[in-house]
């Protein structure tokens, strides 16, 4: 089954430049452009896309809302991944914490974004990055331990809780199944459970838990 895309972007060079890209890969359908923020909603709504490339600053409701809207006016929602020309964006954090599933900069070459759209459709997060990382941790440094957040980090086992790290440093299902000398498929199962006990829709949502409540320190090193 074709991944099929959203192209949300305020450019229409831009947009013409990613459909032509897109469409010449296999497995990848564009479905619709949107000028803006609002047409982004609105095209998402007609079209179900799985995936929404999202420009963060478009007139009349920039990407942050927008996915935020699209997010949560839609189930199962597309996944959101954000496009900017930044490497240090100052509003990506928000972005992810408003649901979207990572981010990917505007040059990055085009075998990334091919890669990028697959893995978001797949339901992983792209937060390997190292930019990722680094501005997970510059824009969340000062934690805010929520009750409600606490109660569910303490319904994680050791073992979870020590899965949930690895996941917030950018390590991948294998990575972390060779840091902790586990099989993948046991990772995958860890992800998983500590998803649903932390009531969260996926691995970004996961790591903005992660460094809001502290569990994971800005600029901690993983042992």
């Amino acid at each position: 089954m074709n991944v099929r895309v959203l192209l949300a972007d305020d450019q229409a060079l831009v947009r013409s430049g990613f459909r032509k890209l897109l469409e010449a890969e296999a497995g990848i359908e564009v479905v619709a452009e949107a000028a803006d923020g609002l047409e982004a909603i609105e095209k998402a709504r007609l079209h179900r896309p799985h995936v929404v490339l999202m420009d963060i600053r478009m007139p009349r409701l920039d990407g942050l809302q927008a996915t935020a809207r699209i997010v949560a006016a839609t189930s199962p929602s597309p996944r959101i991944l954000m496009l900017t020309t930044y490497d240090l964006d100052e509003y990506i954090f928000e972005a992810l914490k408003a649901g979207a599933s990572g981010f990917l900069l505007k040059d990055s070459p085009a075998e990334e974004l091919v890669a990028a759209i697959h893995v978001v459709a797949a339901g992983e997060a792209l937060l390997a990055p190292s930019v990722t990382r680094r501005l997970i941790e510059a824009f969340v440094s000062a934690p805010r331990v929520l009750p409600a957040a606490g109660r569910q980090l303490d319904s994680l086992t050791a073992r979870e809780a020590e899965v949930l790290q690895l996941v917030a440093r950018g390590l991948s299902n294998a990575e972390i199944a060779n840091e902790l000398h586990l099989g993948e498929a046991t990772v995958k199962s860890h992800v998983g459970n500590l998803l649903m006990k932390l009531e969260v829709r996926d691995r970004v949502q996961a790591v903005v838990l992660a460094y809001e409540t502290g569990l994971v320190k800005p600029g901690a090193r993983s042992k």
